[in-house]
């Protein structure tokens, strides 16, 4: 799909070389530098963000914009190498976990203080999981969706911390190196919802620092020169290379295209799949990176009155060409799903057979269903058109593409897709309504077994509005299995019962995609692909 620049680039560009250049630009190194020699200490990295953050909470910043912000500035107990998914030591450097994983003990590292020059101590660790297991009802704050059945902390001494659950929780070692547990110190822990949603009260022990922010536009972060505790894997020791790291706010893709592309920006996330091309054309790295977990797909919720019906939810994911999405608007970067999972996900099962297009098949089930085509194409039924409604997801790449695509698929079977913009007055109170939206489009990226409950649990994300006792029972029971295999076995169950339900449409196994420039080295991420700042630096 080729590239078009509209006639107001000239003039979002022309903002954003501004703002850059208030800011002091980016790198200041030509575009086709080579590497020479080894890592160097110093300079500023221009990273431009698609949406600025929200919320920063730890257990509610999984959006990826917050991500990019939140794993600067914090650490976590644990590390999840990406390569090999396993679990390494950071914070802590050993733990034990009993045979029915209900006890985990860490024994954490001497030295690590936060930013405000506390202790990153047992209690501190223990006030953090607290909250993050139980949540507050008093300060409003929500518990985590990666901790399942946790009960207390007990601190065995400054440097041992203990943690106790009512039921197995297999999926909590993992949970301790997620984006949610970055470890956060007492004072902000201690402060209600609200005040921790503001990245200016998040004091972490992470490699940088809150400089400067100017709200939905430009955060920068500066490195802080007494860190010293990056995990031990980590062949970069001490502080940053960077000095600086702007995140400067561009939500238009060509502009941030164009600024990486012409020097202004040195690395950009969010190059839309039409301009991967571009980025590589013009010399520039391509780096897509598995977000490992629940696809990017339609999700159709049972509770509405049309969907209540399951001959009709199995017409949609029938009457859905997955290939056709993919191979008309994405790149081999965004591989068709074959299951609700990834297929680099644990417990992934192929289900590609249960998922193939099959678009008589789907008019069959209609037919059966009872809605018949009406005069204008669409399907009747009581009076009642067949239509339904879904807002178009922000943070999705070509979301509104994505849904007018399947539109017009489903416009085959005379089903009506009323698509409303992602920033409807609106949407946050009408998405949570089946009546209203009736389909979502979305994704999660956690490299656990555990993502299928934080996207399908009544209680979690809850993306189809679940009233499915049976379907919150099986994630109970796969959140609660210690034996690796039966677990798996029960993700995989899973997945199978969500495809002959008909509540997911898997789409495309969505990445992260990022543009850099040749003369940024050290680029890293975590498993599910937010960005790493601390070994980076720029070559001269």
């Amino acid at each position: 799909m080729s590239s078009t620049r509209p006639a107001v680039f000239s003039v979002a560009m022309l903002a954003v070389v501004g703002l850059l250049s208030s800011c002091g630009g980016g790198a200041g190194t030509s575009a086709g530098a080579k590497t020479t020699g080894g890592p160097v200490y110093g300079g500023t990295l221009t990273y431009l963000e698609h949406q600025p953050p929200t919320c920063l909470y730890l257990p509610a910043a999984g959006f990826y914009p917050n991500g990019g912000v939140l794993n600067q500035i914090t650490d976590k107990l644990t590390w999840q190498n990406p390569e090999t998914l396993k679990i390494e030591p950071w914070i802590a450097t050993r733990w034990e976990v009993n045979d029915d994983a209900t006890e985990y003990t860490f024994h954490l590292r001497d030295g690590v203080t936060f930013s405000d020059g506390t202790p990153l101590d047992a209690e501190a660790v223990a006030a953090n999981f607290d909250v993050y297991g139980k949540g507050d009802e008093k300060l409003k704050l929500p518990p985590a969706e990666f901790v399942n059945n946790y009960e207390r902390s007990e601190v065995v001494d400054p440097k041992t911390v203990k943690f106790f659950f009512d039921k197995p929780s297999p999926g909590f070692l993992q949970g301790t190196s997620v984006i949610g547990a970055g470890l956060v110190s007492k004072k902000t822990i201690g402060l209600p919802y609200e005040e921790q949603c503001q990245l200016e009260n998040v004091i972490g022990s992470g490699p940088f620092t809150l400089a400067k922010q100017v709200v939905d536009k430009e955060i920068d972060l500066q490195a802080r020169k007494d860190y010293d505790w990056a995990p031990p894997s980590s062949t970069h020791q001490g502080r940053a290379y960077l000095d600086l790291v702007k995140i400067i706010v561009t939500p238009e893709d060509n502009v941030r295209v164009g600024a990486l592309t012409s020097g202004q920006a040195d690395y950009v996330r969010y190059v839309q799949a039409y301009d991967e091309q571009t980025v590589k054309g013009a010399g520039f790295t391509v780096r897509a990176e598995p977000t490992r977990g629940v696809n990017n797909g339609l999700y159709l919720r049972p509770s509405n009155s049309i969907l209540k019906d399951v001959k009709v939810r199995r017409a949609l994911q029938k009457g859905t060409d997955a290939k056709e999405v993919v191979d008309t608007l994405f790149t081999p970067n965004y591989p068709q799903a074959t299951s609700v999972l990834s297929h680099l996900a644990q417990g992934y099962v192929d289900l590609s057979k249960e998922l193939a297009h099959d678009l008589d098949g789907a008019n069959r089930l209609l037919d059966e269903a009872g809605w018949k085509r009406g005069a204008d194409g669409t399907r009747e039924k009581d009076g009642v058109k067949l239509q339904l409604g879904v807002f178009v997801a922000g943070p999705q790449p070509l979301s509104k593409q994505t849904l007018e695509l399947v539109a017009q698929q489903w416009g085959k079977l005379g089903v009506k897709l009323e698509i409303r913009p992602a920033d409807a007055g609106t949407q946050a109170v009408d998405i949570k309504d089946a009546e209203k939206t009736a389909v979502s489009h979305s994704m999660v990226g956690r490299a656990d077994q555990d993502v299928i409950k934080s996207q399908f649990h009544s209680e979690n994300r809850d993306v189809i509005l679940s009233d499915d006792k049976k379907l919150d029972g099986l994630l109970e029971e796969q959140s609660a299995l210690a034996d690796v295999e039966r677990r798996n076995a029960k993700v995989g169950e899973i997945q199978r019962y969500l495809v002959e339900q008909a509540y997911a449409i898997p789409l495309f196994e969505e990445p992260q995609v990022y543009g850099v420039a040749p003369y940024v080295q050290g680029v890293a991420f975590e498993a599910v692909a937010r960005p790493s700042f601390y070994s980076v630096w720029l070559s001269k």
